[in-house]
């Protein structure tokens, strides 16, 4: 008989088998090994490894055991693969440069950064790690399911209870049929505030959930450049972002510069990193390295890149983001399971689905605790009903023939279930004592109070609710740490300078410190005259502080209060849109966090004509040429020394002819030339400029131009303006005269600066309200006198500080005039002129 004949052989179309029996192992692979679920963030192996190590004991407080009794452990039960897959998924666990927070606390060598593999699992040892046993907690609490074993000889849970979500903290990767998943790790106190937002408020939008997770939390560091690629990731799920080392130009005594690199973007291999650049130089693809070096240990990584003094470090270090691994892209793609079934998923539906999940896992818990607490609550009625019928309970356990005929009598004489006659049987002389009996009352009673809390969580969702936010901050209390990666703007490589075109620009920073550039085209049609604050859209209590043109050549000054001056060119600041409020200043400046930047200076060309003009709280002035100036570093440099009680308040840029003003807080003032103090070098300390008395500080300087007054403002919302000619000179180093009758009405002076008419102030608030008030509507009057209310002010409430700006005109220009080539050049022309006006700093700026 033929085989077709042969009933044991079935006729299939070969097409339709491929189809079915593909997608069956594609749907295998999908589930059951690549993709993690969205409840736990594991895949399979990974909840096997921990469940094993769970099983057997292993936790974070027992002694560590040999990786080759877990691995065969997860083989011979739950995981039917090789014992290199279970094993080098353990050992990825245990990497502190693979894992945000490791799963497995391994013992022994376990690989590093630079590829090398661990040691044999004969020789490693693990455990679970502290963070892992929240993976874990109440899983015998029936807050999860189980399913059968590959044989059908044991049971393993779908799903771990997982107190934290750890899908997003740890990330994962995976390559399955036809889709791959990737999700970077981030930082475990942001994604648990983004959790306990969304419990608050279920409609909160992706941008508003990025306030709480602003990015990925790479274990290695380094820096994400820009948002735009975050925020598809977490509109769409996915996105690409691009990360990059932490790399500084130092600066050495012999005049040469080296690069050294502390932080690498994830999951770049340091050895192939340093082989790379090796190569690179041997190919004379890069040139101006002379040594390169690894220099990391137990304490950090340090990989230092020694050059040549003729070479531009700046040049070369974008060319090593440009050719190597320094620089990365990373492709997020927040691919998961949900129910079983892969899903492209956005931010808000993974804190969605791991909060529905930890409502399940509570519910589960609670009606374990609330069938737990009730059968014991049955079974104390029960002994409750023998300790009040006891002698009749002795004589019918005394007078049956056996347990059965007792417990039966117990049953029907005094109505009780088995369980509780059971119990009664059970129970030891001990427990009729009299404190004994009480114990058991006491106990009755506790479990009647739980019993209803128990019933009320089960009732209200809210409640439920609340204890996710109370466990959730309980594991971030316990477990987060500083955020390692840093988020910085998004900016291209710097090319050569030679390559940058020279344009008229101009810069505007806001009082809160965010600065963009904007071209000089953009800047005319703002407004009339080109002073516009509306050039910039500024957060509420914010505004546009400082305007002026330069081009993208110049050099920009910052000075700070710690007496440091930082430099960046105009191109170095990023062109934003008309409306965009700029970036945070500390993105592009290495300033440290208690430092602040008090005055902002542009320069065109550092010729010794012209001078800066300092001034410090306790009074200290100093004069240097702006040629010092020329060379200054990426990293900053001393531009005054002063004692550490002391600080930078105000610098100004002057023409060497100039007659300066200092106030202080108590009503002083003193009016000296310039040329009272010598010039001095970078470094120096400085000469006294004013003579202060006790509990007395510095305020504000100004610089008298012709026909200005002289504005102060108190901490009360008190102020005036005095004509500059009330004011006499002097010597600088002098007690100066009063300008201001201090009272306990007005208070101490915040503010002193030389304004014209024409000109706005903007009063900020102790509390952050923001007022702008022109400057001819303040009252001209005396020096020695308490001035009028310029804010009227809340209890409690002070003036913290003060700051001039342009004034706003009312009227846009239209098109005509815009084609106006004179009108141009007027808005130009005036801009220049008022440029130094500009650099007016508010005084003694609160951190």
């Amino acid at each position: 008989m033929s085989d077709i004949q042969n009933p044991r052989v079935k006729e299939i179309n070969i097409s339709q088998e491929m189809r079915t029996s593909f997608m069956d192992y594609a749907m295998s692979v999908i589930v059951s090994r690549a993709l993690p679920d969205v409840r736990d963030g594991l895949k399979p192996v990974h909840r096997r490894v921990l469940y094993a190590m769970n099983e057997l004991g292993m936790t974070a407080d027992k002694a560590y055991k040999k990786s080759a009794r877990i691995v065969g452990e997860v083989i011979g039960k739950y995981h039917p693969h090789g014992d290199s897959a279970v094993y080098e998924t353990m050992v990825r666990m245990a990497q502190d440069f693979n894992y945000r927070h490791m799963l497995v606390d391994g013992h022994g060598n376990f690989g590093s950064i630079d590829g090398d593999a661990a040691a044999a699992m004969r020789y490693t040892e693990a455990r679970m790690s502290k963070i892992s046993m929240e993976i874990v907690r109440d899983i015998n609490k029936d807050t999860i399911d189980y399913q059968d074993n590959y044989d059908g000889s044991e049971r393993e849970p779908i799903v771990m209870p997982a107190r934290f979500p750890n899908l997003l903290v740890n990330g994962a990767s995976g390559i399955a049929v036809g889709m791959a998943t990737n999700i970077p790790p981030h930082h475990l106190g942001e994604v648990i505030d983004g959790v306990l937002a969304l419990s608050k408020d279920a409609d909160l939008s992706i941008p508003e959930l990025m306030e709480y997770i602003p990015g990925p939390d790479f274990p290695t560091a380094g820096e994400i450049l820009g948002r735009e690629g975050i925020r598809k990731a977490y509109s769409t799920g996915r996105g690409s972002i691009i990360i990059r080392a932490k790399a500084e130009i130092q600066e050495q005594d012999n005049g040469k510069t080296r690069i050294v690199v502390t932080e690498l973007p994830y999951q770049v291999n340091k050895a192939k990193l340093i082989e790379k650049i090796a190569e690179l130089v041997r190919e004379k693809r890069l040139e101006g390295i002379t040594d390169l070096r690894d220099e990391s240990d137990r304490n950090g990584m340090r990989i230092v890149i020694e050059l040549r003094r003729d070479v531009n470090a700046n040049v070369l270090l974008n060319n090593l983001y440009k050719h190597t691994a320094l620089q990365t892209s990373f492709g997020i793609n927040l691919l998961a399971l949900v129910d079983g079934q892969p899903k492209v998923l956005n931010l808000k539906e993974c804190l969605y689905h791991y909060l529905e999940h930890q409502k399940v896992v509570i519910r589960r818990r609670t009606m374990y605790e609330l069938k737990k607490a009730e059968a014991r609550a049955h079974i104390l009625e029960g002994l409750r009903i023998a300790l009040d019928h006891l002698d009749e309970v002795i004589a019918l356990i005394r007078n049956s023939q056996t347990t059965d005929i007792a417990r039966e009598g117990l049953i029907t004489t005094f109505s009780l279930s088995h369980e509780q006659a059971q119990a009664i049987l059970d129970m030891r002389l001990q427990r009729l004592t009299g404190l004994e009996r009480d114990k058991i009352e006491n106990e009755y009673q506790e479990l009647v109070k739980l019993i209803a809390e128990l019933k009320a969580i089960l009732a209200d969702e809210e409640k439920v609710l609340e204890i996710i936010r109370e466990e959730l901050l309980e594991v971030k209390e316990r477990f987060a740490d500083e955020r390692r990666t840093e988020i910085t703007i998004g900016m291209n490589m710097i090319e050569d300078e030679d390559l940058i075109p020279k344009q008229n620009i101009v810069i505007t920073m806001t009082h809160n410190g965010y600065i963009k550039r904007l071209p000089i085209d953009t800047y005319r049609i703002q407004k009339r005259g080109g002073r516009g604050v509306q050039g910039m859209g500024t957060n509420d209590g914010d505004f546009v502080e400082h305007l002026f043109t330069t081009m993208t050549h110049d050099t920009i000054l910052f000075f700070t209060n710690k007496g440091k001056v930082y430099r960046l060119k105009g191109y170095e600041i990023p062109e934003l849109s008309r409306t965009a409020k700029g970036i945070p200043i500390i993105n592009l400046l290495q300033i440290e966090k208690d430092e602040y930047i008090t005055a902002v200076i542009p320069v065109e060309e550092f010729v010794d004509d012209w001078h800066l003009f300092f001034v410090t709280k306790q009074g200290v002035t100093k004069r240097s040429t702006l040629s010092d100036f020329a060379n200054i570093r990426k990293g900053g440099l001393i531009a005054i020394n002063f004692r550490e009680d002391d600080e930078l308040i105000a610098v100004r840029l002057t023409d060497g002819d100039k007659e300066m003003i200092i106030g202080t807080k108590k009503g002083m003032a003193i009016r000296f030339h310039e040329t009272d103090v010598r010039s001095m070098g970078r470094t120096a300390t400085g000469v006294k400029g004013i003579n202060l008395q006790e509990d007395d500080e510095v305020i504000g300087i100004g610089i008298l131009e012709e026909d200005q007054d002289v504005l102060i403002v108190t901490e009360n919302g008190y102020g005036k303006r005095t004509s500059m000619e009330e004011y006499r000179v002097q010597s600088r180093g002098g007690k100066g005269i009063r300008t201001c009758n201090i009272t306990e009405r007005n208070g101490n002076i915040i503010s002193l600066n030389t304004v014209n008419t024409d000109e706005d102030l903007m009063i900020i608030t102790v509390s952050g309200v923001v007022i702008r008030t022109s400057v001819k509507e303040i009252s001209q009057m005396g020096r020695n006198t308490q001035g009028v209310r310029v804010i009227r002010l809340g209890d409690g409430e002070q003036v913290a500080t003060v700051a001039k700006v342009a004034p706003e005109d009312e009227e846009d220009l239209d098109n005509e005039e815009l084609e106006n080539k004179e009108l141009e050049n007027e808005i130009i022309e005036d801009s220049e002129k008022e440029a130094l006006s500009d650099l007016e700093e508010q005084e003694d700026r609160e951190e």
